[in-house]
């Protein structure tokens, strides 16, 4: 099997590591099935996808949406490799999924409007697919409503023309959707169980997404739900476009 390749933004090696591990744990990777390239320490080097099954991009403190002027020399870098990559990802309709950020990567790239009008708190929410998702494959057998964990400064305002919308929330309306048909992205984390999210939290709590006083209360709220279908996305990506 060709491996899939990981392009992380985590600066925080605890952070890094452990969305690396869930997405081996969740995607039935073994670590030589996984390659990673941390874009906030390394460029990206030359990426032929015909070595690869497919590019997964995970989570991160940058925003899309944030004035230009005040997006770090690093991010302005990344954000230019990402796009350049991706012109090739979409032109070729090469497996994609991105998580969290990769709504902003995969929607800025597209056309989308993203901004903060449909941010959410760091926790648990309940995703509910659409009727498009019936039948999309990487959402087979799962439950029409299922809960999910998130945390974004910014998502999603408005779709591009040709996006399929697969799963929205009631803070949140695009919480999933796709282009063509192998390009996807969503807002919560289809790699994040509790233990997870809880070591994010302790990680992130002078990040402003919430009060620092509060990390524990947030945790408390995220520990009372139990999460598992968001998994299954991962899961099936993995052995959709394994080759």
């Amino acid at each position: 099997m060709k491996p899939f390749l990981l392009l992380a933004t985590r600066a925080e090696d605890l952070a890094a590591d452990g969305e690396y591990a869930a997405f081996c744990r969740y995607g039935g990777l073994a670590p030589e099935q996984l390659h990673r390239v941390r874009l906030e320490r390394d460029s990206l080097p030359p990426v032929d996808l015909d070595d690869y099954s497919g590019v997964v991009v995970g989570g991160g403190p940058f925003n899309s949406s944030d004035p230009v002027q005040k997006k770090s020399p690093v991010q302005r870098r990344v954000e230019a490799e990402l796009a350049t990559l991706l012109d090739e990802i979409v032109a070729r309709d090469f497996p994609f999924l991105g998580a969290c950020y990769g709504v902003g990567t995969l929607g800025a790239h597209q056309g989308a409007v993203i901004d903060p009008t449909f941010a959410e708190p760091v926790g648990p929410v309940t995703v509910e697919l659409t009727p498009d998702a019936a039948s999309d494959p990487l959402l087979a057998g799962l439950p029409q409503a299922f809960p999910a964990f998130v945390g974004h400064k910014e998502a999603v305002r408005k779709l591009p023309d040709d996006a399929v919308l697969l799963a929205s929330s009631a803070g949140c309306p695009v919480q999933m959707f796709r282009i063509k048909q192998n390009l996807y992205a969503t807002q919560f984390h289809p790699e994040l169980d509790v233990a997870g999210i809880v070591q994010r939290i302790m990680i992130y709590r002078d990040y402003g997404y919430f009060p620092s006083e509060e990390a524990e209360l947030v945790s408390e709220r995220c520990v009372a739900v139990t999460v598992t279908e968001p998994m299954r996305i991962m899961r099936a990506f993995v052995e959709r476009y394994a080759r």
